[in-house]
């Protein structure tokens, strides 16, 4: 086949639509583009080229005719769907938690763990997006000094939360900056000015569940259950673009400057790391870079093995709808 018949499941959503976007974008062979949302959302238009697509109701019926569908709706609609579209003969690309965990479900991103897509069974999980982030910048390091511990503490942006959070931020910030009182509905507090240590809910280790996918993911991305993860998450008042702190021990010295030689020349990572010009990654430049950005590299002072970087994504492409679409470009 040299077109596709693709689906893209919650395509009203801010995930959804980058999706459409990047299948604009980067030309993928579609044959014909359909688009799926709850009752709610259906009849709602999304521009797609120089065509005005309708958007149509999900139902068990959508999958008849579709090669891949691309799911960005959440569990609950994952769960329920994502096999109904298997069985109608479409490959299913979840962006949801549903599958992550399932043994039996590769965990994929392109430029780290391609080959474990051969053992899809129907359903390929995209993982979270500080996790796709996160072990792009650090596969280079794993493939050459090994990965003994990881420490990572994110700062993560409300439009990982959705379109709901992204106004809530932009409503509240305008109340403080009017001497109001901000109202919080998506959030346990107010997220304008302000800083929140949890994403997701709590579990019984202290943990959040944000927390643990970093943890689990990785692994399972690394195919190495002895590297030791512990991660700390947090909302800020950004609207786009993820950034984390990362600190890991090799298992075999590496030297800043190899790390920067080899940066250099890997797909999809942009080095920006030249402090004499106060040049590092941004938050803000995620919109203008796709590649995952790294910087403020350095060796631990007290730890010969130990590296600090600084590492920023776009949460909505690369850490969501962008690797879908890679991966439907591996599968073609």
């Amino acid at each position: 086949m040299s077109e596709f018949n693709v689906a893209v499941v919650g395509a009203t959503g801010v995930v959804g639509r980058e999706m459409v976007k990047i299948l604009e974008e980067r030309e993928f062979p579609l044959n014909n583009l359909t688009l799926l949302a709850s009752e709610r959302s259906a009849g709602e238009i999304i521009n797609y080229r120089e065509n005005k697509l309708e958007v149509q109701e999900l139902t068990k019926d959508s999958f008849n005719t579709i090669d891949i569908a691309l799911f960005s709706a959440g569990s609950t609609v994952s769960k329920k769907y994502a096999p109904i579209a298997v069985k109608s003969g479409a490959i299913v690309i979840d962006n949801s938690s549903a599958f992550r965990m399932d043994k039996s479900v590769p965990l994929i991103v392109p430029e780290v763990n391609p080959s474990d897509l051969t053992r899809h069974n129907g359903i390929i999980a995209n993982p979270n997006c500080s996790t796709i982030q996160m072990v792009i910048a650090l596969k280079p390091i794993l493939d050459i000094a090994g990965i003994n511990r990881i420490i990572v503490s994110t700062y993560q942006s409300v439009s990982g939360t959705g379109k709901d959070a992204v106004t809530e931020l932009t409503e509240q910030s305008l109340k403080v900056l009017n001497n109001k009182k901000p109202k919080s509905k998506v959030y346990p507090h107010q997220i304008a000015f302000n800083v929140l240590p949890q994403i997701d809910e709590f579990e019984g280790n202290g943990f959040t569940k944000e927390e643990m996918k970093l943890i689990h993911e990785t692994k399972k991305i690394f195919n190495n259950k002895q590297i030791r993860i512990t991660a700390t998450t947090a909302r800020v008042p950004v609207f786009y673009g993820h950034s984390e702190s990362v600190y890991l021990v090799t298992d075999k010295k590496i030297t800043i400057k190899k790390l920067k030689g080899i940066y250099i020349k890997t797909k999809g990572i942009r080095l920006v790391d030249d402090i004499a010009n106060n040049k590092y990654p941004l938050a803000i430049m995620s919109e203008t870079y796709d590649e995952v950005m790294v910087g403020r590299l350095r060796k631990d002072l007290t730890e010969p093995n130990g590296i600090n970087m600084w590492i920023v994504a776009n949460n909505l492409r690369k850490g969501a709808a962008l690797n879908a679409v890679q991966i439907a470009e591996l599968l073609i």
